[in-house]
């Protein structure tokens, strides 16, 4: 008889247990898609453009002045009546259409780091995408592997009723028996791929690696076969050619930060010397402008403009043929997710009910004397092998789905 002190310890372990149970968090897709964000990966873009903006501040910073004293003029030989001690300062102006020329380049190179990160956030949210989905498909494959279960353990504890009354063969119960452990091999794998797939989804937002969670099952498949696309669309989604974009106009601002070269700067020098032997005082004060459009001065800013030229051209050519080899990848997957949905039809409408019918015949055949139990085995089996297949395509039209928007950029 157990005492009061087990009785309580018994409650307690089972409160716990629920307790434990109840705090396993569920995760849409759209809640795990939020959590991305904390990549740590899109977070160093996130500095890297608030560095890049940072300087971007101090572009219209000018030359630090030059201050200069000492003697001036003044003899070898002793004289104090000749010479001066002079104090100088010097300071250059950079043309402000220079100033402003450089601080739109630099405010331009944070516009293409954003571009990068959203081309990367992309990607990630397809991984995720791909984690989910199969983390799905995988639930839905261990609710399968409990229905064929229940039919094998039906079908055992039915088979050895028979065999008390020399109605079944012993090597048939073995049979089932082996079926039946098979299940178990089959169960551990599905739970280990699902735990590699929380380890990847737990990853992907940053979170203990070892957080369990559970899925939303439902499913919505898109009906992106019909869709249409065009290249103005495709510039406008996508990331990574937007980010192409943004490059040529960062060129085209360099282009006029080069152009700017050509503008002369300014300069002012002050100076005042205090003459010896009652000598008067006296000052200088000069302006100075610098000649760049001279031919040896020239040379490097205009070949820079040359230059560029070509880099702009050779990008516009990159945003082409990124936009043809889009269009292309999302033609032939509207074509592979309409033969995947006319084979997972297929599965749904003729296989997998013709399937449940030899099922359903066998068992009756079974019931009536008239079949063997290997028959309702193998049955069991092969409809599970459909079902089992059925998912795989479920899953291959997923993916397929989650590649066509990641190419489009669509989530």
């Amino acid at each position: 008889m157990k005492t009061k002190y087990q009785i309580t310890y018994i409650v307690l372990i089972c409160f716990a247990g629920l307790t434990a149970k109840a705090q396993v968090q569920r995760l849409p897709l759209d809640s795990v898609l939020a959590r991305i964000t904390a990549n740590p990966s899109l977070q160093a873009y996130d500095a890297k453009i608030s560095a890049q903006d940072v300087y971007a501040t101090g572009s219209k910073s000018l030359d630090a002045p030059k201050i200069s004293a000492g003697q001036y003029q003044t003899p070898y030989q002793v004289n104090p009546n000749t010479g001066s001690f002079m104090i100088q300062a010097e300071q250059m102006f950079t043309n402000p259409a220079k100033l402003r020329a450089k601080e739109d380049y630099m405010k331009g190179m944070s516009k293409v780091t954003a571009e990068d990160k959203n081309y990367l956030k992309n990607q990630l949210i397809a991984q995720a995408k791909q984690y989910y989905y199969e983390r799905v498909v995988l639930e839905k494959k261990l609710t399968l592997l409990k229905n064929t279960q229940s039919l094998l353990e039906y079908m055992l504890k039915d088979a050895n009723i028979r065999l008390t009354y020399g109605k079944e063969k012993l090597p048939n119960i073995y049979k089932a028996k082996a079926d039946l452990y098979q299940l178990d091999n089959t169960r551990e794998q599905l739970n280990d791929d699902i735990s590699q797939k929380n380890i990847m989804l737990n990853t992907l937002m940053n979170r203990d690696k070892q957080t369990p969670f559970t899925v939303d099952t439902s499913i919505v498949l898109k009906e992106y076969e019909t869709a249409l696309t065009d290249t103005a669309s495709l510039a406008n989604a996508r990331s990574d050619i937007k980010g192409i974009s943004r490059n040529i106009d960062l060129q085209q601002l360099n282009a006029k930060m080069e152009y700017s070269k050509r503008k002369p700067d300014f300069g002012i020098q002050a100076g005042h010397m205090f003459s010896y032997g009652g000598m008067a005082n006296q000052y200088i004060l000069m302006a100075s402008v610098t000649i760049p459009i001279v031919p040896w001065a020239s040379k490097e800013y205009k070949a820079n403009l040359k230059g560029i030229r070509y880099e702009v051209a050779e990008l516009q050519q990159k945003k082409l043929d990124m936009l043809n080899q889009a269009e292309g990848q999302l033609a032939g997957l509207r074509t592979d997710m309409s033969s995947k949905k006319r084979q997972l039809k297929n599965y749904k409408q003729n296989i997998i009910p013709a399937l449940q019918n030899t099922y359903k015949t066998s068992l009756l055949a079974y019931e009536q004397n008239t079949g063997d139990l290997p028959s309702v085995l193998d049955s069991i089996k092969g409809l599970q092998s459909a079902r089992m297949d059925a998912l795989d395509r479920l899953q291959e039209l997923l993916l397929v789905q989650v590649a066509y928007e990641k190419e489009n950029e669509t989530h």
